[in-house]
């Protein structure tokens, strides 16, 4: 019987905290509504159901190697170009190479530290709502950054909120030691992450890919890039 229970329970994904509040109120809104009028309900229920899906929070095998630097967020590879950093973040003027990862409604929101390491620095600025996919989102919109000291670098990584997106969540703190992939925020209904690399980390990801949170490689330290003229369609 134990066997058989923790196989149910292994076949359901595990939900993130922040969701139920939106979930729990969605379900009553359904009930209340589909009492009013019927089909109501049926909206509600997919409505429901769609919010349950995107408030998961599947467990991710994080690859091993103090040298690789790991997607954040799902979604696909919207930028791989340099770019100068937000100035709150205090990492200078000069072009970094950035790595960007947009996520859409449907992709799994709950984001993961690229490297592992201690926060030295979180920096939220109030902003826009534009389009996360758009070049600019990164200087207007709503976002919130985190410098992460590893043993290899200096990694920025920001949040940003999207068209659809009106909260950005962080749940890490200065001071704090993250472990590669480790859960460090959410950005609900839409967004996108900037990666931030130091000199010497080497992109091995192309503009239309797809990562996958705590588990792509998005750039190696010491490592070859790939050619940049690439693209997946």
């Amino acid at each position: 019987m134990d066997s058989v229970l923790k196989s149910i329970r292994g076949s359901f994904v595990p939900i993130h905290r922040e969701g139920y509040p939106f979930i729990a109120i969605l379900a009553f809104a359904s009930l209340f509504l589909g009492w009013l009028w019927g089909p109501l309900f049926w909206i509600g229920l997919l409505l429901t159901a769609w919010c349950v899906y995107f408030f998961r929070d599947p467990p991710r095998v994080t690859p091993l190697g103090a040298d690789l630097v790991i997607s954040p967020a799902d979604g696909r590879v919207s930028s791989v170009a340099p770019a100068v950093p937000p100035p709150e973040l205090g990492l200078g003027a000069s072009p970094r190479m950035r790595i960007s990862v947009f996520m859409n409604v449907f992709n799994c929101h709950v984001n993961r530290a690229p490297v592992g390491g201690r926060v030295r620095k979180i920096a939220y600025k109030p902003g826009r709502f534009l389009n996360a996919e758009l070049d600019k989102a990164s200087e207007d919109n709503e976002r919130n950054g985190l410098l992460i000291e590893s043993a290899i670098g200096v990694v920025g990584v920001v949040q940003i909120a999207g068209l659809v997106a009106r909260r950005i969540v962080c749940f890490s703190r200065e001071g704090e030691e993250l472990a590669p992939g480790q859960r460090f925020g959410l950005i609900r209904f839409g967004s996108r992450l900037d990666v931030y690399l130091p000199e010497g980390a080497y992109p091995l990801v192309s503009e239309g890919q797809t990562a996958i949170a705590g588990e792509s490689v998005l750039a190696r330290f010491g490592g070859p890039a790939i050619d940049r003229a690439a693209r997946v369609d």
